[in-house]
Formats: structure tokens, sequence, C-alpha cells
């Protein structure tokens, strides 16, 4: 575990966050209100991908932190784009639930830090533990922005409570395979030649992270409509 925090490290989490963070931004103006039923679900498995990769390309724990925030503060262009306050519950409510499943994923590597990760199956648990524990405490949402969690129709139930065994498993595939893109990330970089001084900026603005991104909206959407 790297424990020292650099410019590579920063790298990484621009480019992932904001790989994210664009994709979130796009697939929000479609979804301007409640989650659609099982959305957030797989949305759920779709953040802690890049929450994995942030940290298996880097090693540290700040960059999925990092990533996260960078995800975060894309997600606030939303208001911009719908004119909805970002209390909104389209807006300060994903934002929650992306600060809970770095925390958990965070949380979750810290407690088991002697684990190695190297089998797909302990890579599968803590992408389904980390999804279990964003999804139970997601309700508490409504404490933290106003806005309670969008329920199952005709019922009290949250949708992330209603829909929690999809996104555990999904969770579960999603993880495993963010660390296989972290490893790549870094070895794609690497062999680039990519020393981070004043070209991150560049990289996170390329055509490929811009491809890439738009491919996983596409995906996502196809997924929900």
């Amino acid at each position: 575990m790297n424990k020292q925090f650099t410019k590579t490290h920063l790298a990484y989490a621009l480019i992932i966050g904001s790989v994210w963070g664009f994709g979130e931004v796009a697939l929000g103006a479609g979804l301007k209100s409640c989650a659609h039923l099982m959305s957030g679900s797989l949305m759920t498995g779709l953040a802690l991908f890049f929450i994995a990769a942030a940290w298996v390309a880097s090693g540290n724990y700040l960059t999925p932190i990092l990533a996260v925030l960078i995800a975060s503060v894309f997600k606030l262009f939303d208001a911009v784009l719908l004119s909805l306050p970002v209390m909104h519950g389209a807006i300060g409510n994903p934002i929650f639930a992306f600060l809970l499943e770095g925390l958990a994923f965070i949380v979750l590597i810290a407690i088991f830090r002697q684990v190695s990760w190297k089998s797909m199956r302990s890579r599968a648990l803590l992408g389904g533990g980390s999804a279990l524990i964003a999804v139970a405490m997601f309700p508490l949402v409504k404490y933290a922005t106003g806005v309670p969690a969008c329920v199952y129709p005709n019922t009290m139930v949250p949708l992330s409570i209603f829909f929690a065994p999809l996104a555990i498993a999904f969770s579960a595939l999603m993880v495993p395979l963010g660390f296989t893109a972290g490893v790549r990330i870094r070895s794609y970089l690497d062999n680039l030649g990519l020393r981070i001084k004043n070209s991150f900026l560049r990289a996170a603005l390329s055509p490929m992270t811009m491809a890439t991104a738009l491919v996983l909206v596409l995906l996502f959407r196809m997924i929900i409509s």
C-alpha cells in the first residue's frame, strides 16, 4: 500500500472520477426526480466499480476518496442543467449515495487490510459487502439533504432496500471488474510514460476518456430504460 499521495495518484483520481462524474451528469439529465426503480441499485454497482478501480490503480486510500469527491462535483452540474436546487432529490441524494459507497468500500478494506484481495471470491465479497452497507444506510439521506429516499410504488419501502439484493449481486460482479480495470489503467498510463506534471488535465479530457464515458452512459441508459 502506497502511503504517500503523489501527483500520479491525483491523476488516477482525476481521470477515473471525471469519467464517472461525466457519466453521472449525462445520466442525471434523464432522471429528474426519483431513481427509476432499480436504476439506483445498478448505479451502486457502477459507482463501486470506479471506486475499486481508483484504489487498485494507485494503491492509496486517498485516491478513491478523491474520485468520489470529483464525481460529486460533476453531479452538481446537473443542478445547473436541470435548474434544480442542490438539495433536490435528483442531486443531493445521489451525492449522498456516492459518499456512502466510498465510505463503505474504504472501511471494509481498512478493516480487512490483511486480505490480499487476489481471489475473485474476496473481491466479490468486498463488492457485495460495500453495497450492503451503502444501501442499508441510504434511507438516512433524509437527515442529510432533507429529501426522503424514493420508495417503491404503493409501499413505504425505500428503493435502496427493496432492490438491495440486486445492488449486492451487481456490485459483487462490478468490483472484481473494477480491480481488473484498475490494473489496466495503471499499466496503460505507465506504458504511455505518463508522469503527471502539467499533463493530468489533458489526460482527463482526452478523447479516450470522453469516449469511455459515453459508452458507459449509453450502456446504463439502455439497462434502465
